[in-house]
């Protein structure tokens, strides 16, 4: 009987140490499952397959998304955001390390973001880029089709209401990620050198290095207070949907060299592994709105970008105007002279005139003035008159006086 107790009280102990050992287990087979290294952007457990081993990737409220500008809403509550102690690193310096997926950047918790309902600790920022071949892309969100070569996100968690990163992003309101957009022009941006020039130093998965530590506002654009705002998720597994987005409207500018290094310095392998593979297209594709709206902190009018044919066509009918409106100046400079100096001699000309003019009731009717030959032809004959008047007076002088 004692025996049979025993035997009893073994296989229970033996069936609950298998059971403690399958629950144990079970975890672990889902840790490997989401372990970095699992999953992929274009192989194995690629994109199209995220949400058969992560079911929030299959969500309604999914990231990255394609912000059509028209669509946003103006929200004039939106203030800019105000980054605290992005520029304070101190002497601790940052950690770089290679995922497998991106180079991770890991920040201090003393840096924070305000101009949120609740206080964002930073915990990390890591990179997006594409292949730098003939496929156009390698940002995750896009702007009315366009889409940018690179983009940086910075995480934060809401320390406010949650202890940490694990416990904050598995809430709804838990984290909150920047999204600077990536472009590329022909300056070198030195901000971004002090990540890109590390990079050789993580080049396969699982590497990581101490770099020294910089100011990290200076990988924002300088305009913070143009930005959209919509509630997303995580653009990698897991996917939670527990993500404020504030993605800026100012892209940031980096050299085509920078790009380069970093499309072509980093590996998604591990160090050892014959298969070697470069780590491009690092990018999620655009996830459906489902309904969601993106509001936008400024109006469409202010953030209208102008392409250069615009920025020519302003230029050049800028410069017609000023054209026009000098030939305009210069025609009324000219009328309004013609008619001063009109004026003036209009007044000399009623100035110098005589007081018959004025009195006209009293000017006698003037006179006729004969023409010459008339004139001298009346002077011959008062000659000729004046002639025989004397001669008649000299035949009287000249006959005798009979007496009566």
């Amino acid at each position: 009987m004692r025996f049979t107790v025993l035997c009893v009280g073994a296989r229970r102990a033996n069936m609950e140490f298998v059971a403690l050992f399958v629950l144990l287990l079970i975890p672990g087979l889902h840790w490997t499952v989401g372990e970095d290294t699992s999953w992929t952007y274009t192989g194995m457990v690629g994109q199209s397959e995220w949400s058969d081993y992560f079911p929030e990737c299959g969500g309604t409220s999914q990231s990255p998304v394609e912000v059509v500008t028209t669509q946003t809403k103006y929200d004039p509550s939106l203030t800019p955001l105000t980054p605290l102690g992005y520029g304070q690193h101190g002497n601790k310096p940052f950690s770089l390390y290679n995922n497998g997926h991106t180079a991770v950047i890991e920040l201090p918790d003393w840096m924070s973001l305000g101009g949120l309902p609740w206080l964002f600790s930073a915990v990390q920022m890591h990179l997006h880029w594409g292949s730098g071949g003939p496929k156009i892309g390698g940002s995750e969100h896009i702007i009315n089709g366009q889409s940018a070569e690179a983009e940086l996100h910075i995480v934060h968690y809401n320390s406010e209401l949650y202890p940490n990163m694990s416990v904050a992003m598995t809430q709804r309101d838990g984290l909150a990620v920047l999204g600077i957009l990536i472009v590329t022009g022909d300056e070198t941006n030195p901000a971004f050198n002090n990540i890109i020039n590390f990079l050789g130093r993580i080049r396969h998965a699982n590497q990581k290095v101490f770099i020294p530590a910089f100011d990290v506002q200076s990988l924002l654009p300088d305009d913070l207070g143009r930005y959209y705002r919509y509630n997303g998720s995580l653009t990698t597994p897991p996917c939670y949907q527990s993500v404020v987005w504030t993605l800026f409207h100012e892209r940031v500018e980096i050299s085509k060299a920078q790009l380069l290094r970093m499309e072509t310095l980093l590996y998604s392998s591990e160090a050892g592994n014959p298969d070697r593979m470069l780590l491009q297209d690092n990018y999620r594709s655009t996830q459906p709105l489902n309904h969601r709206m993106v509001f936008a902190s400024f109006t469409a009018e202010s953030g209208k970008e102008l392409t250069s044919g615009e920025v020519t066509a302003i230029v050049i009918g800028v410069m017609c105007g000023c054209v026009g409106l000098a030939v305009i100046v210069r025609f009324i400079v000219k009328t309004v002279r013609f008619f001063t100096l009109l004026h003036r001699e209009t007044v000399a000309v009623n100035s110098s005139t005589s007081s018959w003019d004025v009195l006209t009731n009293h000017r006698p009717a003037p006179m006729q003035r004969m023409k010459e030959p008339e004139k001298a032809k009346e002077k011959q004959q008062e000659m000729v008159l004046n002639s025989t008047s004397q001669a008649e007076k000299k035949e009287e002088r000249s006959s005798p006086q009979t007496e009566p």
